[in-house]
C-alpha cells in the first residue's frame, strides 16, 4: 500500500468517475492532489452504463473522448416505452448519441490520465472523521493517521463518510427497492439496440456493451425483497419475458446484484473548504442513465474554480460559492426529470398507459418538447444562468474550441484580435480566433461554458472586469 502523505493541497475522497476527473483536473493544474479510496481493489462491478453527449463534449475538451468512444456502442434513438422514442441525431454536438459503455471502461480512462498528471491516489484509505477550520481540513483515516488539506471534496457515493462527517441532511426517499442488475449474454438481439419497457407490475431494459454482454435492469413489482437477497437467471428470465414479451435467449450471467434506489439531495454542495460532487450529493432513479453523468458535470464545475482558488493564495468564496450555485438546480432538474420517467415506467392501469404512449408520442411530435427532452436528457441543453454551454466552435487556423480546452486555461474567441487583447493573463487565458467572424467575442471557461460575451466596440473595460472574476 502507498502511503498517504500528511499534507496536501486538495484532498478528494473517493475514486470513482467523479473523483477521477476531478482530481485529474486539479493536478493538470498544477495543484497538488490525494485522492483516498476505502476500497483496496478496483472493482467493475458497477451501476453506471452510458455516456451521454455533454459528458463526451467534457471528455473531448480533455483529449479523452476518442478513447472512451472508441470502446461503446452509439445510441441516436431512446426507446422509453412501448412506441415513445427520444431522438438524439440532431443534438448541436459532435457526439449526437448515448455511447453505452460500463463504466469501469470510462474509470480507466480518467485513472490513467489522473495518475500521469500526478495525482496520488491512496487506497484502503477509509474517512473515519474530518474537522476543518479557517485554514484548512484535517481528514481523519482509518489506523489513526490525519491527511491535512486546504481543501477537501467528497466524491465517495451515496454512503458518504464525508456528507455525514459534515453532519449534512440527505433528504428525500426510496423510489424502488429490489432493482435487479445483471450483464448477461442473449441468444437474441433486440430488435432496438436499446430494449424498454414497463408493463405496470415489472419493467426491463437492456443495453449491448458491443462485446456480446448485455447489461440488464429489471425490477419486479410483485417480487420484492431485500438487496441481500440473491438474485437467479430464472428470475432475471421472468421479469424480462413479462416486461418485453421475451428473454431474448438469456443464457450466460457473469455477474448479478440487487439493489433498491432512492431520490435524495443535500441541501449544500459546500460547507467552508469542504465540498461535495456526485452521488455524495445527490442520487436519483437509473431511468435515463443520468447518474455518473451528472458526477462528471459536477467535477468540471468545480475543477476549474478550486484550481483558481489555490492559485490566488486569498478568498475565493465568490468563485467557490457558484459551483453550489450552478450545480445545485441541475441535481434538482434531475431528480425530476429521471423520477418522472421511472413514475411512467410504474403506471399499472392498462388504460394509463395507453394514455402514456398517446400523449408522450404526441407531445414527442412537436419540435421544441423533443429538442427539450433530448436536451435535457443529453445534458446539451443543460445551461447555468449567466453561463449558458459554449458549443465547439472551427477555428480560423486549424481545430476547434474544445481542442484549446484542453490545457484547462479560458479561451478568448475573439475575431481579428492580437495578443494585445490577453496581455497579463497569457497563463489563464488562450486567444483564438473563430473561423466564422460573425462569432461574438466571447470568453469560455475551462467547463465549456461562456464567461462572458460582447461587443467588440468598448469592451476591453468589461472584458477585463471577467478574467478578474
Amino acid at each position: 500500500m502507498t502511503h498517504s502523505p500528511d499534507r496536501t493541497t486538495v484532498a478528494v475522497v473517493g475514486a470513482g468517475p467523479t473523483g477521477l476527473l476531478l482530481a485529474g483536473d486539479l493536478a493538470h493544474a498544477g495543484v497538488d492532489v490525494t485522492l483516498l479510496e476505502r476500497r483496496g481493489t478496483e472493482s467493475n462491478l458497477t451501476r453506471a452504463f452510458g455516456v451521454h453527449a455533454r459528458t463526451l463534449e467534457h471528455l473531448d475538451a480533455r483529449g479523452l473522448a476518442d478513447e472512451v468512444v472508441a470502446g461503446g456502442m452509439r445510441v441516436s434513438r431512446l426507446r422509453l416505452f412501448d412506441r415513445l422514442q427520444v431522438d438524439l441525431s440532431g443534438l448541436p454536438t459532435r457526439f449526437p448519441y448515448l455511447l453505452i459503455t460500463p463504466q469501469y471502461a470510462v474509470e480507466r480512462v480518467l485513472e490513467k490520465r489522473a495518475t500521469a498528471a500526478g495525482v496520488r491516489i491512496v487506497r484502503d484509505a477509509r474517512v473515519t472523521g474530518l474537522r476543518q477550520d479557517a485554514d484548512g481540513v484535517d481528514l481523519a483515516l482509518n489506523g489513526g493517521s490525519t491527511v491535512r488539506a486546504d481543501y477537501a471534496v467528497g466524491t465517495d457515493g451515496v454512503h458518504s463518510a464525508v456528507r455525514e462527517a459534515l453532519g449534512l441532511p440527505f433528504p428525500g426517499r426510496s423510489v424502488l427497492s429490489s432493482i435487479m442488475l445483471a450483464d448477461v449474454r442473449l441468444a437474441h438481439a433486440p430488435e432496438d439496440v436499446l430494449a424498454v419497457n414497463g408493463v405496470g407490475d415489472a419493467f426491463a431494459f437492456v443495453a449491448p456493451y458491443g462485446d456480446g454482454w448485455y447489461r440488464i435492469f429489471a425490477w419486479d413489482r410483485r417480487h420484492q425483497v431485500p438487496d441481500t437477497a440473491p438474485v437467479t437467471v430464472e428470475e432475471l428470465r421472468d421479469v424480462t419475458r413479462h416486461a418485453l414479451g421475451t428473454d431474448l435467449g438469456l443464457e450466460e450471467v457473469r455477474w448479478m446484484s440487487r439493489f433498491h434506489s432512492d431520490e435524495r439531495q443535500v441541501p449544500h454542495y459546500r460547507v467552508g473548504r469542504v465540498f461535495l460532487a456526485g452521488d455524495a450529493a445527490h442520487v436519483h432513479s437509473p431511468a435515463g442513465g443520468q447518474g455518473m453523468n451528472t458526477g462528471l458535470q459536477d467535477a468540471a464545475n468545480l475543477g476549474w474554480r478550486l484550481a483558481a482558488a489555490t492559485r490566488a493564495g486569498e478568498p475565493a468564496d465568490e468563485l467557490l460559492d457558484g459551483y453550489e450555485r450552478e450545480r445545485h438546480p441541475v441535481g434538482r432538474l434531475v431528480l425530476r426529470s429521471s423520477g418522472a420517467i421511472i413514475r411512467m415506467a410504474m403506471i399499472r392501469s392498462r388504460a394509463g398507459r395507453a394514455a402514456r404512449t398517446l400523449l408522450g408520442g404526441a407531445a414527442l411530435r412537436l419540435p421544441p418538447v423533443a429538442r427539450k427532452v433530448a436536451g435535457t436528457v443529453s445534458g446539451i441543453g443543460i445551461d447555468y444562468p449567466h453561463a449558458p454551454r459554449a458549443g465547439d466552435v472551427a477555428l480560423r487556423d486549424s481545430g476547434r474550441l474544445y481542442e484549446t480546452l484542453r490545457d484547462g486555461r479560458f479561451v478568448l474567441l475573439a475575431p481579428g484580435a492580437t495578443e494585445r487583447a490577453i496581455r497579463g493573463w497569457q497563463d489563464r487565458v488562450v486567444l483564438a480566433s473563430p473561423a466564422d467572424p460573425a462569432v461574438p467575442w466571447t470568453l469560455v471557461r475551462p467547463d465549456a461554458h461562456v464567461a462572458w460575451r460582447g461587443d467588440p466596440t468598448g469592451l476591453l473595460p468589461a472584458l477585463l472586469d471577467a478574467v478578474r472574476r
